[in-house]
């Protein structure tokens, strides 16, 4: 019976004591929209992939004491509605303290008007639109905007002697202001622009704008595009003869160009915050994990997405374990030389915007290479 009782007695206490336990354990919740489907489904999952690294990386190293971070992941095919469908989906949930993404500046912007009206901090790693940290103060990013990115590029153009250029941009929100804060800056450099050319998103066939924009004979044409259109105008460039030379926006560095241009991409210049064959310990551990775990070298994007995660992490373990939507917005407007692989990052305490640099990258021999 003695015996009987004293069981029954440890047996009630490891219960209360794994009870204790589990109640001391808290889970944390971080919302991720991205796309994982139709077009830009590329850019969601490498978004995905180094998020997973870089969760996993913070919780080795002893994570938020007393939680569990979990991220959500949800599909918005990178379509404005869909964006705000999650982002309603995502404000509702009262466990999901902050939200990263989405992905293109109109998608966030649409996700950022009900983020803002509910008090949700939103962390996108590639809203570059300059409107976007305008909305509210619930908007970060860690992406240089296109009126720095354009500044810097028509810096470096007029530099090495581009007097005249042509600008080819995608129709949406992000190329609209591309192409506008690149033009105004070149011209207030004292180049010309010859003209600015828009197509719709999904367009591959640019020959018709390639013909007209070469009866200008412009010394440069810069590019406001991503990847999958930058191919084929580099293609169709070559097929051409066109001989102007081609700058773009970091939107275009991407291993995929190279793999769909060929030798049309050589000669492309371009800018970016992350360059894979950076020596520096940080950015060598990343893209040896990422090559180790998906067979490929990260790109830009995993990179920003890699520093988004990261940031949200130290503001989360800065709060935690009894985080609230609030205290981690004031957490992540205090970021501080945040060490990422894309750079240092610090939040300016007035507008939000990241301080970050750039640099100047070309294509040779189908291969990415930081230049002088």
């Amino acid at each position: 019976m003695i015996k009987g009782l004293l069981g029954a007695l440890m047996g009630a206490a490891i219960a209360v004591w794994g009870g204790s336990a589990a109640a001391q354990t808290k889970t944390i919740l971080i919302g991720y929209e991205l796309p994982l489907a139709g077009d830009s489904s590329h850019y969601g999952e490498v978004f995905r992939n180094a998020a997973d690294i870089k969760l996993q990386e913070f919780k080795i190293a002893g994570g938020v004491p007393g939680a569990d971070v979990v991220i959500r992941y949800e599909d918005s095919k990178n379509d404005a509605k869909e964006a705000r469908n999650i982002a309603q989906l995502f404000v509702d949930d009262k466990s999901i303290v902050g939200v990263i993404g989405d992905f293109s500046s109109t998608a966030s912007m649409a996700a950022a008007e009900i983020y803002a009206k509910a008090g949700m901090p939103q962390l996108s790693q590639t809203a570059s639109h300059p409107d976007f940290v305008k909305i509210s103060k619930w908007q970060f990013r860690n992406i240089t905007t296109q009126t720095y990115e354009g500044a810097f590029n028509a810096g470096w153009m007029r530099e090495k002697g581009v007097s005249n250029a042509a600008v080819v941009a995608i129709q949406n929100d992000w190329g609209l202001s591309a192409a506008s804060n690149f033009a105004d800056a070149f011209k207030a450099k004292g180049g010309r622009i010859t003209s600015i050319e828009y197509f719709n998103p999904g367009t591959r066939d640019f020959r018709s704008i390639l013909t007209k924009i070469s009866r200008a004979t412009p010394d440069a044409i810069y590019l406001c595009m991503f990847y999958e259109e930058g191919a084929s105008f580099l293609q169709q460039r070559q097929q051409l003869s066109v001989t102007a030379s081609v700058y773009g926006a970091s939107s275009l560095y991407n291993e995929q160009l190279l793999k769909l241009a060929g030798p049309a991409a050589d000669g492309l210049l371009l800018s970016s915050n992350f360059v894979p064959t950076n020596p520096a310990a940080n950015v060598q551990t990343f893209v040896s994990e990422y090559k180790a775990k998906y067979g490929s070298v990260p790109d830009q994007f995993a990179a920003q997405a890699y520093d988004a995660l990261g940031i949200m992490l130290v503001a989360l373990k800065k709060v935690g374990p009894i985080v609230t939507r609030e205290s981690l917005r004031d957490a992540l407007a205090e970021t501080k030389d945040y060490p990422g692989v894309t750079g240092v990052t610090t939040f300016d305490p007035e507008t939000r915007e990241p301080k970050k640099t750039v640099v100047h990258m070309t294509v040779s021999s189908e291969v990415f290479v930081a230049v002088e």
